[in-house]
C-alpha cells in the first residue's frame, strides 16, 4: 500500500491554529510519531505527508500542516505553504480547541466550503473542556460533521476515523476509468512506449503503469509496443486494436503508422480527462493560434525530475510553438506544488500530464487560469494541437471534439 502513488491517494489535509494539537491529531489516526510534538507553538513548519491505508477508503495522504495564525515573516511564509495544500486538499480536518473557535477556523471553513471541499471539525483536549453544544449543532445543520477528541490520549480517534470515512468525496470512492470506457470489454489497446533517455531505467512512466493496470482491472487487453515497431505490431495483428495510444513526444511517427480507421491518442490527452477538465484543456489548446512573438507562457509540471537535454517541456514543446507562432516565444516554469497566484503575465498555461499529484490541485489549477481568463491546456494537446492531428487525437472523445469545433467556429 505504501507503493500507491500519492497522486492516486486521498488527500486528507488538517488545518488550525498552532499548538492545537494537529500533529498529535495525526500521530493518533496512523500510530507513529509522523509529526514532532511540542508545547512549543509553530512546531510544524512545513507540512508533514504521511501515506497509509484507511480502510474501507484505501490509500490516504494525510498532510499536516503550520499553524494558520503563524506570525512574524518566516510565519507568514509558512502559512503560503499551508494554504498552497488547500490546492490539493480532497477532505479537510479543522482542528480547534473548546471554546476557541474564531475567524482564523471559520476563514479556514469558508474557504474549503467555497472549494465545495467536505470538512471535518475536531474539536480537540476535549478532556480540558468541551465545545458548545449549541455551535456544533449549527455546524452539523450546515453539513459540517464535528467530533471531539482528546489525541495524547486516543480518545475519540475511532470516531474522527469514522467521520472521515463517512464524509470522503463520492468521486473518489467511484472513479471514472483512464482508458477503459473508450474500448469495448475484451478489447485491444496498442500502447506505444519510446524506451529513451526521459524512461527511467528499468521502468515505464507511471501514466503507461496506470492505463496498463486500469485495461486489465477492466478485461481489456493490452500490446506495448516500441514506436519504431508499431507498423509491424499491426501487421501480425489478426484484426485492428481499438485504440493505439501513444507517448505524446512519438505523436507524429504513430499517428502516421497506424491506420485511419483506428483512433489514436496520447496517455496525456487520457490523463487530461481522469485529473482535469478535457474540455477547457482542449478550449485552451484553440489558445495557441492567438500566441504572437513575445508572448509569456507558463510550463507547470507536477514533479520535480531533473530536466534532460531534449525535456519535452522545456525544449521540444517551446521549439514546436515557436516554429508554429513564428517567433520568440518567453517560457516559465514551475514544478511541483509550485503555481503563480498571478496569471495575469502569461497568454497560456501548459501542464504537464498531472501523473504525480492529484486531480484536485489540477482542478483547482484549471479553475483558477478560468477565473483571470487564461487559457490553460496540456502536453499532450499542445504536441497534438502543434503537429496538425489535434482532431484526430480527440476522436475517441466525441464531446471533446465538438467543443473544439464550437470553439473554432466561434473564432
Amino acid at each position: 500500500m505504501e507503493r500507491t502513488p500519492k497522486s492516486m491517494r486521498l488527500h486528507i489535509g488538517i488545518f488550525g491554529r498552532r499548538n492545537v494539537g494537529k500533529s498529535s491529531l495525526l500521530n493518533a489516526l496512523t500510530r507513529q510519531q509522523v509529526s514532532i510534538v511540542s508545547e512549543v507553538a509553530g512546531t510544524t513548519t512545513d507540512p508533514v505527508e504521511k501515506p497509509m491505508e484507511l480502510l474501507p477508503l484505501g490509500p490516504v495522504l494525510f498532510i499536516d500542516t503550520a499553524g494558520i495564525d503563524d506570525i512574524g515573516a518566516l510565519g507568514e511564509l509558512r502559512v503560503g505553504k499551508t494554504r498552497r495544500v488547500l490546492d490539493r486538499t480532497d477532505l479537510g480536518i479543522i482542528v480547534a480547541e473548546a471554546g476557541a473557535w474564531d475567524g482564523f477556523e471559520q476563514g479556514m471553513l469558508d474557504e474549503l466550503v467555497k472549494r465545495r471541499v467536505p470538512v471535518v471539525v475536531v474539536f480537540n483536549k476535549a478532556d480540558l473542556g468541551q465545545p458548545d453544544a449549541g455551535f456544533e449543532q449549527r455546524l452539523a445543520e450546515s453539513g459540517v460533521k464535528t467530533v471531539r477528541t482528546a489525541a495524547a490520549s486516543g480518545d475519540g480517534i475511532l470516531a474522527l476515523r469514522e467521520a472521515l470515512i463517512a464524509s470522503a468525496p463520492d468521486d473518489f470512492l467511484a472513479r471514472d476509468p483512464i482508458i477503459a470506457d473508450l474500448i469495448p470489454t475484451g478489447g485491444l489497446a496498442v500502447l506505444v512506449v519510446p524506451i529513451d533517455k526521459e524512461a527511467p531505467k528499468g521502468r515505464i512512466i507511471l501514466p503507461q503503469v496506470q492505463t496498463i493496470r486500469d485495461l486489465l482491472d477492466h478485461g481489456q487487453y493490452s500490446l506495448v509496443v516500441r514506436e519504431h515497431e508499431l507498423k509491424d505490431a499491426l501487421a501480425r495483428l489478426r484484426k485492428q486494436p481499438d485504440i493505439v495510444v501513444t507517448d505524446s513526444q512519438a505523436f507524429a511517427k504513430v499517428a502516421a503508422d497506424t491506420p485511419p480507421d483506428v483512433k489514436v491518442t496520447s496517455f496525456s490527452i487520457l490523463f487530461a480527462r481522469f485529473k482535469g477538465d478535457l474540455a477547457e484543456m482542449v478550449r485552451g489548446a484553440a489558445a495557441i493560434d492567438r500566441l504572437k512573438p513575445g508572448d509569456r507562457v507558463l510550463v507547470a509540471e507536477s514533479c520535480t525530475h531533473h530536466p534532460i537535454g531534449d525535456d519535452i517541456g522545456r525544449v521540444k514543446i517551446p521549439n514546436w510553438l515557436r516554429q508554429r507562432v513564428g517567433g520568440r516565444l518567453e517560457f516559465t516554469t514551475h514544478q511541483g506544488h509550485d503555481f503563480p497566484d498571478d496569471l495575469s503575465p502569461y497568454k497560456l498555461v501548459i501542464h504537464c500530464g498531472a501523473c504525480m499529484t492529484n486531480r484536485r490541485a489540477v482542478l483547482n489549477r484549471v479553475a483558477r487560469c478560468r477565473e483571470q481568463g487564461v487559457p490553460i491546456t496540456n502536453y499532450g494537446l499542445t504536441i497534438a494541437y502543434s503537429l496538425g492531428i489535434f482532431e484526430r487525437a480527440l476522436e475517441p472523445f466525441p464531446a471533446a471534439l465538438e467543443v473544439y469545433r464550437e470553439t473554432k467556429a466561434a473564432g
